[in-house]
């Protein structure tokens, strides 16, 4: 289940001719039930009372009968949000998805209640340790070892491997020299490795238009650059964030061991001069790490002059959030403004598009394909870009404005967009998220999700967004330890 930062239900109200649900639901879920699991990191998503809305699911529907019964429809969402408490008090103890679980115990234990396949779980251990042939409720360190093997390393232990373990004074020390060395490995973090596969949907590679090593039939940019520098961003010690804040780009020499530099000439000049494709134009002080390399620019932007798309996967690919799915809305007065004339101000479009819009106005400064300086150079800052989209999108596009807005917040350029992204909960969340459907191939469980939120806290803390200290925390986790 998805916990986005704002939620979009109106957990059963609508208003009539309204496309979208009011926003007042999450915070009166959550000022009634603070300790939710749905509510600790962030709010409920519409799932939580609706199929598709504005169709509502078991719950939802028992929700909107008790709500204000035989008040008038629609309810303002003062009333909405006075009498919401009310309602879901009086549904608690009804059992509204029939698995035997009441509402209140649903929602305070991380499950949903419309949903008769999630619930919560009762009871102890499985069985006794001498009835199983070992204890389903404690750590297991020669089954820890053989995972981290796996996950890290790409193969099992040895037999030897196994015993040093055995024989250790102290196996947590083994545990972590193992865990050490396979973070090392080529499996890790070598060209087409575990790293690389992580960085698939952020970078989403195209062969055809593929340039370098491996071109395709039209070369426009190099995605090896994008991965080069998620893999460096990732290991050894170094801070996570600059996967957004970079203002260098990185080249690899493949091994093993595989080696990763970074380098900060603008453009590369050495590159650019044998082949202009592989370029990163980006100006250094107008650099954003992912957000404005030659291959972001170029497959997202292309030759928009509002580049919603390029906004939308910055924000889905590094912070979780995907409007799409009208997940972290933040309503902006004023906005959105039809800079380009294209009808964003219908009563469809208009809640989406005050989050999107803002969001938008500062990549709206980067070109994409052409576009750029005189000469037409892609994937490059251009102070004056919006002005060249007058003859296709309107004359009010030398209106349009470089600052925007993430999460509410103002920011003056992309730089400062991708600071804020950066020092976000979402992108700590999002970051050890990826991380924990990497190595147990799903989102936590319920059960699971206080040791999730207690990872990305920690890793915006204790663990100075290194991935590699949060991973040492993460296989010490009772969710990855205990069979």
């Amino acid at each position: 289940m998805r916990w986005p930062h704002v939620l979009l239900a109106s957990l059963g109200v609508w208003v009539p001719s309204l496309a979208y649900a009011l926003p007042v639901g999450p915070n009166a879920f959550c000022a009634q039930y603070p300790t939710a699991p749905s509510c600790r990191s962030s709010t409920p998503d519409c799932g939580f009372c609706h199929t598709i809305p504005p169709t509502r699911n078991a719950y939802g529907t028992a929700l909107a009968a008790a709500l204000l019964p035989g008040t008038a429809r629609p309810l303002t969402p003062e009333a909405f949000a006075a009498g919401l408490g009310a309602a879901l008090v009086a549904i608690e103890s009804a059992d509204t998805d029939g698995d035997g679980t009441s509402n209140l115990e649903e929602i305070l234990l991380g499950t949903i209640p419309a949903d008769r396949d999630s619930y919560p779980v009762k009871g102890g251990c499985p069985g006794p340790a001498e009835q199983l042939g070992w204890d389903p409720c404690a750590p297991d360190l020669a089954y820890t070892l053989k995972k981290i093997s796996l996950s890290f390393c790409g193969h099992s232990p040895s037999r030897a491997q196994v015993q040093a373990l055995k024989n250790a004074a102290n196996p947590e020390q083994v545990l972590r020299a193992t865990l050490d060395d396979c973070l090392r490995s080529e499996h890790w973090r070598g060209k087409d490795g575990v790293l690389w596969n992580l960085a698939n949907r952020k970078i989403k590679p195209t062969q055809s238009i593929k340039s370098g090593t491996g071109a395709g039939d039209i070369p426009l940019a190099d995605y090896e650059d994008d991965y080069n520098l998620f893999v460096y961003t990732q290991t050894d010690d170094r801070d996570a964030r600059e996967l957004l804040t970079a203002r260098y780009h990185v080249a690899r020499v493949d091994g093993p061991p595989t080696r990763y530099t970074a380098y900060s000439r603008t453009p590369r000049e050495d590159v650019m001069a044998r082949n202009p494709l592989q370029s990163q134009n980006v100006e250094e002080s107008r650099r954003a790490g992912m957000l404005t390399t030659r291959w972001f620019l170029m497959s997202n932007t292309m030759f928009t002059g509002v580049p919603r798309t390029t906004a939308a996967q910055a924000y889905r690919a590094f912070l979780g959030t995907d409007i799409a799915k009208m997940e972290g809305l933040y309503e902006v007065p004023g906005e959105p403004v039809d800079y380009d004339n294209k009808g964003v101000q219908a009563e469809a479009c208009a809640r989406c598009h005050s989050t999107l819009d803002p969001l938008t106005y500062p990549f709206a400064y980067y070109a994409g394909i052409g576009g750029g300086q005189p000469r037409g150079t892609p994937a490059a800052y251009v102070a004056n870009r919006p002005a060249r989209f007058t003859g296709v999108d309107g004359a009010a596009m030398v209106n349009l404005p470089e600052q925007g807005r993430i999460f509410g917040q103002p920011v003056r350029d992309l730089v400062e967009w991708a600071q804020v992204a950066a020092n976000s909960e979402a992108f700590a969340r999002a970051t050890v998220l990826d991380y924990w459907r990497l190595l147990f191939a799903a989102d936590p469980s319920p059960a699971q999700q206080e040791e999730l939120d207690a990872l990305w806290r920690s890793f915006m803390t204790t663990h100075n967004y290194r991935v590699e200290e949060m991973l040492r925390a993460l296989v010490q986790t009772e969710a990855y330890r205990v069979p």
